[in-house]
């Protein structure tokens, strides 16, 4: 399996990416998902993608099982934030720093590691201000619990403002 850098970032991650938004605890039995995952290692797939509110948070679960026992400097685990993963409190959504803070916890947890590659804005949040979701953002890196932050549909517009 070939690498490439992501962006212009030093991060290489594999050319196929495993991505688990219909796959894990969803529509495919856990064993069935963990054999899929063993599968995507054992072809040099070494990058993994999910978010927290995929099959209401299980896909991570599932992940973070499959991935048990791997190297950890291996691999490239990628995730998102932004939509409800819990009982759809009043903060339980968006882009504040507070969804932030409490959801990449959450991630890590289930994931069952110390950090993810890249945490993901998953939606662009016009709710929270900007400069609030980057400094969570930037907080969630100062804290080592992810090496890069990066987006998930924004539009050219909102990129040039969060640059």
């Amino acid at each position: 399996m070939e690498h490439r850098h992501l962006g212009r970032s030093g991060l290489k991650i594999s050319e196929i990416i495993y991505g688990n938004w219909l796959t894990h605890a969803s529509q495919v039995e856990d064993d069935r998902a963990r054999a899929c995952v063993r599968a995507a290692l054992d072809s040099g797939i070494s990058t993994f993608d999910t978010a927290d509110t995929y099959a209401n948070t299980a896909a991570e679960v599932v992940l973070g099982e499959a991935l048990k026992g791997e190297r950890r400097e291996s691999l490239e685990i990628l995730t998102k934030v932004y939509f409800p993963t819990g009982p759809k409190g009043h903060n339980d959504t968006g882009l504040s720093r507070k969804h932030i803070r409490e959801s990449i916890d959450a991630s890590l947890r289930r994931l069952q590691t110390d950090y993810v590659d890249l945490y993901q804005a998953h939606r662009y949040d016009d709710a929270t201000p900007l400069e609030e979701t980057m400094q969570a953002f930037a907080d969630v890196v100062h804290s080592g619990k992810a090496l890069y932050i990066g987006v998930s549909e924004w539009n050219a517009d909102q990129l040039r403002a969060g640059h």
